[in-house]
């Protein structure tokens, strides 16, 4: 006789038998309910091991927020992290990433939504990023309009490449012009546009870092 194939289900490659220790656990940990589907178990198992991958790229400073407002985040945890980011191995990765999973488990809903709440902070730009793109944007736009702006411009960036900087405004002037010249066809700027952004961008983020440099010798000192 055929032996019948046992009934159950996967959650991320790992097959969980109707009835097991793991079936019993993970419906006991879906908000206490005994009666959810298997596809809302593996909807949320897939969803704790996708929030445990996240953490690996989550910065340190949120993640030592997280774990000093939620004592559940525990040691195991945070080591199982530190051993994905070095595993390699394919297969190791994949197991070493269901483990976390499965760690991802025991939090109680309120740590997760602190997790979720931390990695979605992470993805929205700081207010310094911001303001750096906003300033890139200002230099582009002074320096295709007013021939003073790039001696200013040379001022607080001597560096700067000044015959390239020079033949680019002067292709974004031609490529403004040009439009200019066919009224009615949407404005679109050209490479060069995008060319002095980027080198304005580039500079300025430079001098931050030198910057950041200079505070950090400062406080050594102290």
């Amino acid at each position: 006789m055929s032996r019948k194939p046992p009934k159950g289900y996967y959650v991320r490659g790992q097959f969980v038998a109707e009835g097991s220790e793991l079936d019993q656990e993970l419906k006991r940990e879906l908000k206490g309910s005994v009666d959810m589907s298997k596809t809302d178990l593996k909807k949320h198992s897939d969803h704790l091991q996708a929030l445990g991958e996240s953490l690996l790229t989550l910065r340190r400073d949120l993640m030592a927020q997280l774990r000093e407002q939620h004592e559940d985040i525990s040691d195991k945890l945070i080591d199982a992290l530190v051993e994905a980011k070095r595993i390699t191995n394919f297969e190791g990765k994949r197991r070493q990433m269901q483990f976390i999973g499965k760690l991802m488990r025991k939090l109680d809903d309120g740590t997760i939504a602190a997790i979720e709440a931390a990695l979605e902070e992470q993805r929205k730009p700081s207010a310094q990023a911001t303001l750096a793109l906003h300033q890139a944007e200002l230099w582009r736009d002074r320096l295709i309009a007013d021939d003073d702006a790039l001696t200013t411009w040379l001022q607080s960036a001597p560096d700067t490449d000044v015959q390239q900087l020079r033949t680019l405004i002067r292709q974004a002037r031609k490529d403004a012009q040009a439009v200019t010249e066919r009224p009615g066809e949407a404005q679109r700027h050209g490479k060069a546009y995008r060319d002095i952004f980027q080198m304005v961008r580039t500079a300025l983020s430079r001098d931050d870092e030198t910057a950041e440099g200079d505070t950090d010798h400062e406080d050594d000192h102290e």
